[in-house]
């Protein structure tokens, strides 16, 4: 989907790129890759006191085996304006963009014409969760109690028209939709739409649990109900040897000392804590800042590190402009919540403007969903395209290990490994537990060697290849951590196509990530820009080049451990067309499992199962965005093969290692969205009897207003014909709860 999916090749280092690893891999049998086994406070309610310790709280328990197989009938593709699930199966809306969380402010009209009120409405374009138990002294459990809170992701504003009576207005003009990787005529915008659109960003927390009848719903005025939002307090934090420099880079007027900074954004894919806590992680946060015409970078170094992370800028100063124009109101707020989005540098230094403001941004963000404690942006985990942070398996003694990518189109793996061991006692500590393992540790980026294996490289300001780079001057180990992609560059780390969500198999510690997809532009069969082996014309209905429909890489640790410093990877599955020539579709689906474009990626606890999600512009002609089942396997349990490339009457042969064949007995399609949506968020209760799923921005591509009514592409859900929820209307992203008719585990 467009507003996901930035086009702009933001790194022009000479790294290698994967695909240069795979045209040397060896071919021998005796290097195929062998399996093994394992990976203002937040809202400004103070409601609870921070919940402590813990050390009576139960250790999670023991992951199951993967399931045996799959329980249920492959549905077929669908391009209807509903939630398509198997025979057996039926779903629930939770709650969708704009239901109010307490029961002081109106039902959502649907109409655009609510005030600012989304610090107490449930945000928009719900992206990643997980579900949060709570025991009876209001603490985390790790175990089912009659408790639960679901958060969640609020992704982009692309769709921020439908929030505004008539859409969005620029320079008095309204009916317009600006997407933030557009340009546009930056005209001055209503002090209320920007405050909606800033508002309706960020993490939503939300008790939920079971009516009368057995149903999920969620709670209204639960003591529990807040929002994080794109304006809440947030503090800094990182390694303390270092924290003093982390700070000298957030210096802003807001903050002249730079230990805190405003709001989070663009949260994409999440993560869950041992210890109980939430990671949002901030993706597209770039686009968001402008910088007026005729501006100019502070500094040689401001600018190389705003071009890096793709910091937008107005036209006539060299770039793009793409912001959605919150920096541009009639009234100059004296808090300056719209200034702070232009980062040109008027003032004498930092503290007096906001040409630092970028720097606050592209971080995981922890949140303790059960207090209001204010969230922390732990800077020890790099900055970049955040896009998912899962933990490995946690050992007692042993270090923690948390696996995140950057979501753009040549860019990285990244590993964090805390400095402390994992304590069972630490379960329920909340952001104390976050101190003591997220600020502590070693930041490393993944490199692919050619013969199945691969290496992490700790970026440390103490590596030659770091202080002594070039293109990036580091001025320091904190210089290395918030310009964490230009530190990547530097030590040759191996260049991925769209590194989106990660996940890790609870039954062998393996770890998957999904690669969205490429272009033509990006990897030519010849080039070096490629992420995977293949290279090929997609020609077709929405006819694509390049690598279109994507593929999963999985990795597995040596011996298992957190701490490792190589790991052995194969590919899991290739998304294609099932018509797709035999060098296209190599993982050999069929109609009833073939997908584009994997996106969203999780492992059922309850199941082993693994659910693949899809955020796809490339197979929208034959079927909406959908959810698949998979049974994984193991690293090594296929073996090498050679694929023979051919776009733009170019061939190439590219070597690959693949996982073993799934066939439709191991890989089904579980659910297909609306028209329009994403699939992406999934979570599910402990029982594994509800799975919950983020239907996201049905009816993306209606047009903009103009001088007549929407041209609505989605009316979901209002117009739902199996489970209609709220008004008629315009379309909103929401969460749904996913039951089997008979009680039973979902997948099985």
């Amino acid at each position: 989907m467009s507003h996901h999916d930035p086009e702009e090749n933001l790194n022009h280092s000479p790294n290698e790129h994967f695909q240069q690893v795979l045209e040397r891999a060896t071919l021998s049998r005796r290097n195929l890759i062998r399996g093994g086994v394992g990976l203002a406070a937040v809202s400004s309610i103070p409601f609870l006191a921070a919940c402590g310790g813990g050390s009576d709280a139960p250790a999670p328990a023991p992951a199951p085996a993967p399931a045996p197989g799959l329980g249920f009938t492959a549905i077929d593709k669908s391009l209807l304006d509903d939630v398509i699930l198997p025979a057996g199966y039926t779903y629930k809306v939770v709650h969708a963009t704009g239901d109010r969380l307490v029961s002081s402010i109106p039902a959502y009209s649907n109409l655009g014409t609510e005030a600012d009120e989304w610090t107490m409405r449930v945000g928009d374009h719900h992206d990643g969760m997980d579900l949060f138990y709570v025991n009876g002294s209001g603490s985390y459990s790790a175990t089912e109690t009659t408790r639960a809170l679901l958060v969640m992701n609020h992704e982009s504003s692309a769709d921020a028209h439908f929030f505004h009576p008539n859409g969005q207005t620029s320079g008095g003009v309204s009916g317009k939709k600006f997407s933030q990787f557009d340009s546009w005529d930056l005209g001055v915008r209503p002090e209320l739409e920007v405050l909606k659109e800033i508002n309706h960003h960020g993490v939503s927390v939300v008790e939920v649990g079971k009516n009368g009848a057995g149903q999920w719903e969620y709670k209204l005025d639960s003591l529990y109900n807040r929002r994080v939002t794109g304006q809440s307090l947030m503090r800094i934090d990182g390694p303390a040897a270092h924290l003093a420099a982390i700070k000298s880079f957030m210096v802003t007027a807001y903050d002249t000392t730079g230990a805190t900074s405003r709001g989070t954004l663009n949260n994409c894919g999440h993560g869950k804590t041992p210890w109980g806590t939430y990671l949002a992680c901030e993706e597209n946060w770039a686009a968001y800042f402008f910088m007026p015409g005729g501006s100019v970078d502070v500094d040689a170094k401001t600018k190389a590190s705003r071009q890096r992370y793709g910091v937008m800028r107005a036209p006539n100063a060299g770039a793009t402009a793409g912001s959605q124009g919150w920096s541009n109101t009639a009234t100059a707020a004296t808090d300056n919540r719209f200034g702070r989005w232009d980062v040109s540098a008027p003032g004498a230094t930092a503290a007096q403007d906001f040409r630092n403001e970028p720097n606050t941004f592209g971080y995981i963000v922890e949140i303790d969903p059960l207090t209001s404690g204010t969230p922390a942006k732990r800077v020890a985990l790099g900055r970049f395209a955040h896009e998912a942070a899962v933990c490995g398996i946690p050992v007692v003694g042993q270090p923690l290990a948390f696996y995140m990518g950057c979501d753009s189109r040549n860019e990285y793996i990244y590993k964090f490994v805390s400095a402390a061991v994992w304590r069972a006692s630490d379960v329920g500590g909340g952001l104390a537990a976050g101190d003591r393992y997220l600020n502590e540790g070693k930041l490393y980026v993944a490199k692919f060697n050619d013969n199945g294996s691969g290496e992490w490289i700790e970026l440390n300001i103490a590596n030659p290849l770091i202080s002594g780079y070039a293109t990036y001057v580091f001025a320091n180990q904190a210089d290395v951590l918030i310009n964490a992609r230009h530190a990547a560059d530097a030590v040759g780390a191996t260049k991925m196509d769209r590194p989106e969500w990660g996940a890790v198999n609870p039954a062998n510690g393996e770890i998957y990530f999904t690669m969205t997809n490429s272009n033509a532009a990006s990897r030519p069969v010849t080039g070096t820009n490629g992420a995977n082996p293949r290279s090929y014309a997609d020609n077709d209905g929405r006819a694509q080049t390049g690598n279109p429909n994507g593929h999963i890489v999985r990795f597995k640790e040596t011996a298992g451990a957190s701490s490792a410093t190589a790991f052995k990877w194969d590919i899991f599955l290739f998304g294609a067309e099932a018509d797709a020539g035999a060098n296209i579709n190599l993982s050999g689906l069929t109609a009833k499992n073939d997908f584009s474009s994997p996106d969203g990626l999780w492992f059922s606890k309850a199941t082993g199962i693994c659910w693949i999600q899809t955020d796809d512009g490339a197979y929208t002609d034959q079927s909406n965005c959908m959810l698949l089942a998979a049974i994984p396997g193991a690293v090594g349990d296929g073996g090498a093969i050679t694929v023979n490339n051919s776009l733009g009457g170019v061939n190439g042969t590219q070597n690959t290692f693949i996982g073993a064949a799934l066939g439709e007995a191991k890989l089904r399609r579980f659910m297909v969205s609306p028209k329009g949506a994403e699939v992406t968020g999934i979570t599910e209760s402990a029982d594994g009897r509800a799975i919950f799923v983020n239907i996201q921005h049905p009816g993306e591509n209606t047009p903009a207003l103009g001088a007549g009514p929407f041209a609505f592409q989605s009316q979901w859900p209002g117009n739902s014909p199996s489970a209609p929820y709220g008004p008629l209307g315009r379309p909103r992203s929401a969460t749904i709860v996913i039951t089997r008719t008979d009680g039973g585990v979902i997948g099985q």
